[in-house]
């Protein structure tokens, strides 16, 4: 009786010369590969990929870590390390009032990050945003600020009250959030307005913290680390303004705060919010406690919130009550529909594009003939920046729902798969 020859004696025949013959399962399954193929190991080793295997080939991911890393392609890693080599240097080429500018562009990206994990990656609609922004200023002005014949200061370092003013408004967060997930669309919208309606008359009264209605009170004293950044610092050849000290705490605490939140966004905490965004019902019936989940997010929106509040407090000199109110909310979401809902990049896109826009306007409107600057004109520069918004939020919801990021994807995406049209 002749026995059957397998599979395996079969290809150790038919091996070329050149190749040795191999009994073992795995160099059978190698034997047949040809060129760069053959550098590919698998079996015990897990199917793992050389280094030069992958060169050239910037989206060929080989491990999950890989495929889940925060800066997951060289590009993005150049163009992040460009961005943030030209924010540090740009204050210094500026004139001090665009540095000023942008500080505060700088402040409203932590803001509206702030606001992006609550209702871009929870899904929890909020126009209550400024109220925490005004708890962290006021926080930031009593713990570092210096007390007056009607409001109280302690004079204390700028970190602390930094630090404060994110735990303060957290707090608040964590006491309010029970109520707030009890109910969902536009019912938190209207609840967490009138938690902005309540605190500007709460901060109306109580003149010992806020200096009262119309009078207002400075922010905090910035004497960071025992450091006043209200003075000129020489660091070699390099002199560093008041106003460029200030446009660098802010730059330092955005890029710390940006990656904290993107790097949440890509755990385990992060995936459950995109469940409660979606679909509440089903999230808690795969096992997301919904109570934990939108505590979480109200708690963090609220702490970035305070920490903006506390930073536009310094900027700005002197805040009073009647500026937390429905426009700054409007703002704020203006970010993040403009910008991109759901995106960490979009929102400092959209920071950028509604603190800029206004200037912008300035610029353009002696070429506009409706455009009144002075005397005449049909519309004044913030009514068409009111008109400009508006329209742009209406656009963006219907056309491009991840706003100037995702036309920025598109582009990308384009020349990325050129001259295929897939």
């Amino acid at each position: 009786m002749t026995s059957a020859t397998s599979p395996r004696t079969t290809s150790t025949q038919n091996t070329p010369s050149g190749d040795n013959p191999t009994p073992d399962a795995t160099s059978w399954d190698t034997a047949r590969l040809t060129g760069q193929s053959r550098s590919l190991r698998t079996g015990a080793v897990g199917g793992r990929v050389r280094r030069g295997a992958g060169r050239g080939r910037p989206r060929l991911f080989t491990s999950y870590a890989a495929d889940s890393a925060l800066l997951d392609t060289p590009a993005k890693r150049w163009w992040t390390l460009a961005v943030v080599l030209l924010a540090l240097v740009v204050p210094f080429w500026l004139t001090r009032d665009l540095t000023h500018l942008l500080s505060v562009t700088l402040v409203m990206a932590i803001s509206g990050i702030g606001l992006n994990l609550l209702t871009g990656y929870a899904g929890q609609i909020s126009l209550g945003h400024p109220f925490f922004m005004a708890v962290g200023a006021y926080t930031g002005a009593v713990v570092s600020g210096v007390p007056g014949s009607i409001v109280i200061g302690w004079e204390l370092d700028l970190s602390l009250a930094l630090l404060l003013s994110a735990i303060v408004p957290g707090i608040i967060g964590l006491v309010v959030a029970p109520l707030a997930t009890r109910v969902r669309g536009l019912y938190l919208a209207v609840l967490t307005l009138g938690l902005l309606m309540l605190g500007e008359q709460v901060f109306k009264q109580w003149a010992a913290v806020t200096g009262g209605s119309g009078v207002g009170r400075a922010g905090a004293v910035p004497v960071l680390f025992g450091n006043d950044l209200t003075g000129t610092y020489a660091v070699g050849p390099l002199l560093i303004a008041p106003h460029v000290s200030l446009y660098l705490v802010c730059l330092v605490l955005l890029v710390v705060l940006a990656v904290a939140a993107r790097n949440l966004a890509r755990s385990r905490s992060g995936r459950a919010f995109a469940a409660v965004r979606d679909r509440d019902i089903a999230a808690e019936i795969m096992g997301v406690n919904l109570l934990r989940t939108k505590t979480l997010a109200f708690v963090l929106s609220s702490a970035y919130a305070g920490v903006a509040g506390c930073l536009y407090a310094i900027l700005i000199g002197r805040v009073a009550p009647e500026q937390w109110n429905i426009l700054m909310a409007i703002s704020l979401l203006a970010i993040v529909v403009i910008g991109g809902v759901s995106t960490i990049t979009g929102t400092l896109i959209g920071a950028a594009f509604v603190v800029l826009l206004p200037r912008v306007l300035e610029w353009v409107a002696p070429w506009l003939p409706f455009v009144s600057t002075g005397s005449g004109g049909l519309i004044t520069i913030f009514q068409l920046q009111s008109m400009l918004f508006g329209a742009l939020i209406v656009l963006f919801l219907i056309l491009e729902p991840r706003g100037l990021f995702g036309l920025w994807h598109r582009v990308r995406t384009y020349f990325t798969a050129w001259p295929f049209s897939y």
